[in-house]
C-alpha cells in the first residue's frame, strides 16, 4: 500500500448518508456525480476518457489501479469526462513500455480528483443493494451534513441532456486514426463508403474500426438535423454512444426517426436507445447500471453467447418494442434489451468496439458495412 498518511484526506458521502473515508491520490476540491462501479480488471484509461461517463463518479472493483500509467494510443476521446475516480489502491510507481505519464498526473492535468484507500467492496455492495446514488468527493470539507446537503441539491442524471456537454462543436473528418480539422470534402471517395457519425459522445475506437473496415468517416455534432446529415451525402449513418438520460434527447430521436428508411443506420449504446425511442419504444433507468467488460449477451439469431463491454445506466424497455422492431440480442443477467434490427438499420446496447473489453462482437462493424453496400446496390 502507498503511504496513505502522507496524502490529503478525502471523503465520499452518498445520498443515503453513507460515508467513506480515504485519501486523494490526485487533485483536490469537491466533485459531485452519480456514483457507479465498474467491474473491469483493466482498461482504466479507456474508462476515464469515455465521454459516456460524464456526470458520474466511477469506482473500480479491481483493487489495484494505475500500475501501467497512461499512454497516447489508448485514448477514447481528447480528455477526461467522469467527475471523480475511486480505487482501493493507487500504484504510484507505474511501469509500462508505452507509458508517457502516470494516472495521477493525467487526472491532475484535467482537474479531476482521484480517491483511494476506501473499501471498494463495501461501496460496491451498497450500490448493488441500494442502486446507483448521487455522491460527493471532498478534500476541503469533512462536515458530513454540509456535504449531504450538496448531494441532495445535485440534480442527478434523470432528465438531463449531457450529450450537449461532450459532443463535438464542429464537423470533422476522421482520417489516419486521428481527427482532421478543416473543410470536409463535398465529394466523397469513389472507393470508400462514407459514414456520418452523429457524435453524442463517440469513443475513438468506433471511429478507428469504421476506418479499419474501409469507411470514410465524417463526424457531426449531435444537434445536426437530418437534412444537414443528408447534405454530406452519406452512405450510412452511425448514432454513437453518449452520457445521460436518453429520454432527454427528443431532438436526436427526431433526427433518427427521419433518417430511418433513407440510409442504413447503426446505433451503439445511447444510439440504440435513440433508435428504440424513434420507433416508439421508451426507456427507463437501471438500478445500478451495466459498467464492465464481462456482460454475457445472447445473439437471438445464432444462439451464440457473446461476452461484451458495457457502460450504460438506462435501457430500452423490451416490452415497449413489441411489434416495432426485431429483437436481436438479450442480456443473460437481467433480460434487458441488447439489440434490435429494422429494415436497413440495427442497434446494440453494448459496445462492439470494446476499448476496454473483449472483441467478441467486433464483427458488427463488418455487418454494418455489408448493409451499406447492399443498400448501394439497391439504389443504383
Amino acid at each position: 500500500m502507498p503511504l496513505l498518511n502522507k496524502q490529503r484526506r478525502a471523503i465520499l458521502v452518498l445520498e443515503d448518508k453513507s460515508i467513506f473515508d480515504g485519501f486523494a491520490f490526485a487533485g483536490e476540491g469537491e466533485t459531485l456525480g452519480e456514483v457507479v462501479f465498474n467491474t473491469g480488471m483493466t482498461g482504466y484509461q479507456e474508462i476515464i476518457t469515455d465521454p459516456s461517463y460524464k456526470g458520474q463518479i466511477v469506482a473500480m472493483t479491481y483493487p489495484l489501479v494505475g500500475n501501467y500509467g497512461i499512454n497516447n494510443e489508448d485514448m477514447e476521446s481528447a480528455g477526461i469526462h467522469l467527475e471523480g475516480f475511486v480505487v482501493r489502491e493507487y500504484q504510484p510507481r507505474p511501469s509500462n513500455w508505452r507509458m508517457t505519464k502516470s494516472l495521477k498526473s493525467f487526472l491532475e492535468e484535467r482537474g479531476k480528483i482521484g480517491m483511494e484507500g476506501i473499501d471498494t467492496r463495501a461501496l460496491t455492495r451498497r450500490l448493488r443493494l441500494a442502486g446507483s446514488m448521487k455522491g460527493i468527493i471532498s478534500t476541503v470539507s469533512f462536515n458530513a451534513e454540509e456535504l449531504r446537503e450538496k448531494v441532495n441539491n445535485y440534480p442527478g442524471l434523470v432528465g438531463r441532456d449531457l450529450v450537449c456537454e461532450v459532443a463535438c462543436a464542429r464537423p470533422y473528418l476522421w482520417d489516419g486514426g486521428v481527427p482532421q480539422a478543416g473543410k470536409i470534402p463535398a465529394k466523397k471517395s469513389a472507393k470508400k463508403p462514407r459514414v456520418v457519425v452523429l457524435d453524442c459522445g463517440v469513443k475513438y475506437n468506433i471511429l478507428r474500426l469504421l476506418e479499419k473496415n474501409g469507411c470514410e468517416v465524417v463526424v457531426l455534432p449531435a444537434a445536426t438535423s437530418a437534412d444537414e446529415i443528408l447534405s454530406y451525402n452519406p452512405d450510412g449513418v452511425l448514432l454513437s454512444n453518449g452520457p445521460g438520460d436518453p429520454a432527454a434527447l427528443p431532438y436526436i430521436v427526431n433526427t433518427a426517426r427521419e433518417m430511418l428508411g433513407k440510409k442504413p443506420v447503426f446505433g451503439i449504446c445511447l444510439g440504440h436507445q435513440i433508435i428504440g425511442q424513434a420507433v416508439g419504444g421508451h426507456t427507463c433507468k437501471l438500478k445500478f447500471g451495466h459498467h464492465g467488460i464481462n456482460q454475457p449477451v445472447k445473439n437471438l439469431e445464432t444462439g451464440r453467447v457473446e461476452i461484451t463491454s458495457q457502460n450504460h445506466g438506462f435501457v430500452v424497455v423490451p416490452d415497449s418494442l413489441e411489434g416495432k422492431a426485431e429483437k436481436t440480442f438479450t442480456n443473460l443477467n437481467d433480460a434487458t434489451s441488447e439489440g434490435i434490427k429494422l429494415p436497413a438499420a440495427m442497434s446494440v446496447q453494448y459496445h462492439p468496439e470494446a476499448a476496454p473489453g473483449p472483441r467478441d462482437t467486433e464483427y458488427l462493424f463488418e455487418e454494418f458495412v455489408s448493409m451499406i453496400k447492399k443498400h448501394q446496390r439497391k439504389t443504383k
